[in-house]
């Protein structure tokens, strides 16, 4: 996910007109919504045939961990993400959540180190064993080869329960970088999509 985000650093935000690939982005952007829409339906035929785990509650508490790494051929140059949220119920549906990415590039002679802290709110559909979420995020981004930066963006995923406590959740969001409130409304536009897999836990 921070690889995601340093990429999205070293973009430019100049204005330009409306373009095909601007169009594009937005097509995909909505797209995205539109599908999860219709995925409820389906969704809610399969958990309703799964395990009938206990629903959200108000002051249920969550917390999620994915990572990744990859190393080349020799193992000289290593590059491995870490990214940990807490989440809170203040309602059946409803969810405040903070999350904090870490991302370590280790090569020879230099190493560096990069973060990102967001907060955000999600919705949770309570399927039984299947729960789709949406929603979005906004934080800040920081470290060593990134630009220090806002970043936000909407996000929707599916958090699949193994018991009344653990499951596995997969999301996937749109990224965007700015300075400042003037920068957001272009620097939408240039954004990227960006996936997580991981593990969680709800008491």
């Amino acid at each position: 996910m921070i690889q995601q985000d340093l990429q999205l650093s070293r973009l430019k935000y100049d204005f330009q007109p409306a373009s095909p690939l601007t169009g594009g982005i937005m097509s995909r952007l909505i797209c995205m919504f539109v599908v999860f829409g219709f995925l409820l339906l389906p969704l809610n035929a399969m958990a309703q045939r799964g395990q009938d785990f206990a629903p959200y509650q108000m002051g249920d508490q969550e917390l999620t961990l994915s990572g990744s790494g990859v190393s080349d051929n020799s193992f000289d140059t290593t590059n491995l993400s870490l990214d940990i949220g807490y989440g809170y119920f203040f309602s059946q549906g409803w969810q405040g959540l903070i999350r904090q990415s870490l991302n370590i590039i280790d090569q020879p002679g230099d190493n560096a180190y990069n973060a990102s802290t967001r907060i955000g709110i999600d919705y949770n559909f309570n399927l039984r064993n299947l729960r789709p979420f949406l929603g979005a995020t906004i934080g800040y981004m920081y470290g060593d080869g990134v630009k220090n930066s806002f970043i936000a963006g909407p996000e929707t995923g599916l958090k699949a329960y193994l018991s009344d406590s653990a499951f596995v959740i997969f999301a996937v969001g749109y990224d965007f970088i700015f300075e400042n409130a003037d920068e957001a409304e272009d620097a939408f536009d240039d954004g990227i999509f960006n996936y997580r897999l991981g593990l969680g836990y709800r008491w």
